[in-house]
């Protein structure tokens, strides 16, 4: 893979981190509010009142969201450094380079 590629799947993966995060991270950031604050935690629901939970459930769903959350970042960050630190163009072979001072062997030129 190509050192460009290898930047882009790391930005996207970053990304798709943060959006994540910003698109679903509400719904579990109010779990270490509510054990530290309050001792009690709740399911809320739109159709019926809210029902006492045990608070460990509600932080470890918290901690695996963030997680999946850190997953993906941490994937992004190790794949846009693989792309700055790589070298990939310069292990092209001087047969293989093309243009000025390459070694490019052209056959019409003979004839």
């Amino acid at each position: 893979m190509s050192d460009i590629r290898f930047i882009i799947i790391g930005v996207v993966l970053v990304f798709v981190g943060f959006i994540i995060l910003g698109t679903f991270g509400h719904n579990y950031q109010a779990a270490t509010l509510e054990s530290n604050e309050f001792g009690t935690c709740y399911e809320y629901s739109e159709n019926a009142p809210p029902v006492k939970i045990d608070c460990s459930f509600k932080i470890l769903d918290q901690t695996l969201f963030f997680t999946l959350v850190l997953g993906f970042v941490g994937a992004g960050i190790i794949a846009l450094v693989k792309g700055v630190k790589g070298d990939w163009d310069n292990k092209v072979k001087p047969e293989d380079r093309v243009g000025p001072g390459g070694n490019q062997n052209d056959d019409s030129e003979k004839d």
